[in-house]
């Protein structure tokens, strides 16, 4: 039996609504539904769903869905002794039409932590460093407007004009994490690059090296933002929107990470020493 069936419906559900907290509302309003009918039951499942809320808009609370994620990757400390060939920086959001900068697209500041570990890396190593980006669907075309960039334009230029640093190769047309590799593959393929530095935030990390393993590219992970190694105090014990959009990031990542192995051709040894590598599994 396949499930491919299965995976087709799941993805025709719109992303946001099954990501906090709109799932979560969702489901308190759901416990509000179904309390008329029987009163424990969407009692219970209403309170479950408020707590849930509750704790997920914490940064202690998000700590749980964000350590295990982050646990699957460590710091580079010695990128001059990897034996890469190249950089790779992956794109993140982007602000659209930033007054201060003419109305030019920019990196928003996930894309920015991820420019400036890319920067940081080519100074220490030298090697020559490729953003991967586009807008997908909902982007505008750099064609129309020579002010909208694509991401990986707006991440060139940070790069260049910020910090100092040359870009040898931009991936413009990727929309997803799979295109980021595949794209990316092409290019540093033509080039004569096997061993690649990947430079994500380390939530990320993990589908990232398997998405560029699977492109044939060996992935030497060199993650940033390690959201986990955070000081805890009590303050990160109250709600907040930073404890929620951890959490949010957190889930989707590991939604994306159970999507990417649910897709994957089979258990054969290549997909389990990808696993093993990127996963830690």
């Amino acid at each position: 039996m396949t499930l491919q069936p299965l995976l087709d419906l799941i993805n025709l559900v719109p992303r946001d609504w099954i990501l906090p907290p709109a799932n979560l509302f969702l489901l308190i309003a759901l416990g509000l539904l179904l309390r008329r009918r029987w009163r424990r039951a969407g009692t219970v499942l209403g309170g479950i769903s408020l707590a849930l809320l509750a704790l997920f808009s914490t940064t202690g609370g998000a700590r749980l869905l964000v350590a295990p994620l982050e646990a699957m990757s460590t710091p580079l400390r010695a990128p001059e002794q990897a034996g890469a060939q190249a950089i790779v920086v992956l794109a993140s959001g982007r602000l659209q039409r930033a007054p201060e900068y003419g109305d030019r697209d920019i990196p928003d500041y996930i894309a920015l932590a991820r420019v400036r570990y890319g920067a940081h890396l080519q100074r220490r190593t030298g090697l020559p460093l490729l953003v991967s980006g586009g807008n997908g669907a909902s982007g505008v075309d750099p064609a129309v407007n020579d002010r909208a960039y694509v991401k990986a334009d707006a991440m060139a230029t940070a790069l260049r004009e910020d910090f100092g640093v040359a870009v040898q190769w931009v991936e413009r047309h990727s929309r997803d994490t799979n295109e980021n590799a595949s794209d990316s593959a092409v290019l540093l393929r033509a080039a004569g690059v096997q061993r690649i530095l990947l430079v994500t935030d380390a939530m990320h990390m993990p589908r990232s090296c398997a998405a560029f393993e699977r492109a044939g590219l060996d992935v030497v992970n060199a993650p940033t933002m390690f959201f986990s190694k955070q000081a805890q105090g009590s303050s990160s014990w109250v709600p907040g929107a930073e404890g929620m959009r951890r959490s949010r990031y957190a889930l989707y990542e590991w939604m994306g990470s159970i999507w990417y192995r649910l897709r994957a051709d089979g258990k054969d040894g290549r997909e389990a020493a990808i696993a093993a590598k990127c996963y830690g599994s």
